[in-house]
């Protein structure tokens, strides 16, 4: 019982480096026993210093080992044994697990971010390229339907913000405005002095320079950005942009600085308080207005193909001679209600009936 309790105690003192070196993996045998894997010896070192007496070999010489652990029969594999550094430590931080990929956004959740980040600045760009409230949001509408319909190309353009502002600008310029009914009468002006004549010197600006000195003055792009927006060459998009500025300066000399016009904008545009459409409302109206363009045009096709196939049945397939003309037959004696007989023609029945059956061109029978 000693023996084998200082046995237990030996093992108990053994170091956390022994335990954490790694064993080679132990093969067993078709028998069910573990064979000890095979050590080559190590060559003996001249420097090394001599080897320690063992502790205690009374005890370990006449110690019996303990009989080796039956394994199950198993096929001849090498079962490799678990190195300290592959069990999980209770003091080690746990791996962070990798953070999941976010979902991509459907397409009409795009839109709508789009629509929301760009929609309220476009409004108030329009009103101040046209001068009307209901026409600026109209434009920023059609603009952004437009972009829906073509969502697979504005989608994956380098600027989507550009291409729907582009868009909205186009036809908030558009001169077939004034030929509507709804906009031949001016809306009620800002309320404000200055932003009155504000407004009015960019009215009266031409639309290509007035389109110029907002982009490079108000939404601050730079010479070559606003040239090719509003596709003209950037020497043309620069001498729009010094005359729009001296016609400003010329109407109102305070804003002769760029900085002092940029202010001056961005507060015209704010004073306003425009509002956009909400973005399942322009998707909705953009859908139901190409629904409608596009049964429109199936109904003009089939109208012209109906006309067509009439056209071709009902068409003469040879030459027919024209009807002449017919003439009015003249003195012909008018009708008149039978009557009695006058003497003359009296006498002439009775003459022709007297000389019926005795002249050369009368036959009369004869009975048998």
């Amino acid at each position: 019982m000693t023996r084998q309790a200082g046995g237990a105690g030996r093992a108990g003192r053994v170091t956390d480096t022994q335990q954490a070196a790694p064993r080679p993996p132990v093969t067993v045998r078709p028998g069910g026993e573990p064979q000890p894997p095979a050590t080559k010896p190590e060559p003996a070192r001249a420097d090394a210093p001599p080897s320690a007496p063992p502790c205690e070999p009374a005890e370990a010489d006449t110690e019996q080992a303990s009989p080796p652990a039956r394994l199950p029969s198993a096929p001849l594999h090498t079962l490799p044994l678990p190195s300290a550094s592959s069990l999980p430590s209770a003091t080690a931080p746990a791996a962070p697990e990798p953070a999941a990929a976010p979902e991509p956004l459907t397409p009409a959740q795009a839109f709508d971010a789009l629509y929301a980040f760009c929609a309220p600045a476009l409004v108030r760009q329009a009103y101040l390229l046209c001068g009307r409230r209901a026409l600026a949001r109209e434009s920023v509408e059609r603009a952004f339907q437009a972009a829906w319909q073509r969502w697979p190309e504005v989608a994956v353009d380098r600027d989507p913000a550009g291409w729907v502002r582009a868009t909205a600008h186009e036809y908030a310029l558009s001169p077939w405005h004034r030929f509507r009914p709804r906009y031949r009468h001016p809306e009620p002006p800002p309320a404000d002095a200055s932003d009155r004549a504000l407004l009015d010197v960019l009215l009266a600006l031409p639309a290509p320079a007035r389109r110029t000195l907002l982009l490079y003055d108000g939404v601050g792009l730079d010479l070559p950005e606003t040239a090719a927006e509003t596709e003209a060459s950037t020497p043309a998009t620069a001498g729009r942009l010094l005359r729009a500025r001296e016609s400003v300066a010329e109407r109102l000399p305070e804003l002769a600085d760029p900085a002092a016009l940029h202010r001056r904008l961005a507060e015209l545009a704010s004073a306003e308080r425009l509002r956009a459409a909400e973005p399942p409302a322009v998707r909705t109206g953009g859908e139901q207005r190409a629904r409608f363009w596009t049964r429109a045009a199936t109904a003009f096709t089939v109208a012209i193909i109906g006309a067509t196939a009439l056209t071709l049945y009902t068409a003469p397939t040879r030459y027919e001679a024209p009807v002449p003309p017919g003439e009015a037959v003249r003195g012909v004696p008018p009708r008149a209600a039978p009557g009695t007989l006058s003497d003359a023609e009296l006498r002439l029945r009775a003459k022709l009936r007297s000389g019926t059956g005795h002249g050369p061109q009368r036959m009369r029978p004869e009975p048998r």
